[in-house]
């Protein structure tokens, strides 16, 4: 099992910054990809970035250009700095962890865009 543990999040200005982070523990021997997802109310959890072991990063259109994944795969963790927040990146972040076929989710922070 893996086990994901998020910090981060909190209420932001539209035009604002936040950074996300998340620390994988458990059995993290041969995690091959890390990343960020979120769900807005009454909408399906959707990806926002990805970062793989050898560092190749993918991001969702909505976000590219505001938002920057790293991480460190050997230690196991991974943030998400976000930065010019909209209204509409309002949601529950989610990390995700993907090993042995199996993905393995974290608890959500909510991150909160408003005026």
């Amino acid at each position: 099992q893996v086990q994901l543990v998020e910090s981060g999040g909190g209420l932001v200005q539209p035009g604002g910054s936040l950074r996300l982070s998340c620390a994988a523990s458990g059995s993290i021997f041969s995690i091959y990809a890390m990343g960020w997802y979120r769900q807005a109310p009454g909408k399906q959890r959707e990806l926002v970035a990805t970062i793989t072991s050898g560092g190749r990063t993918n991001y969702a259109d909505s976000v590219k250009g505001r938002f920057t994944i790293s991480g460190n795969l050997a230690s196991n963790t991974v943030q998400l700095q976000m930065n010019s927040l909209k209204p509409e990146d309002t949601a529950v972040y989610y990390c995700n962890a993907a090993r042995g076929g199996l993905a393995y989710w974290g608890q959500g922070t909510q991150v909160t865009v408003s005026s």
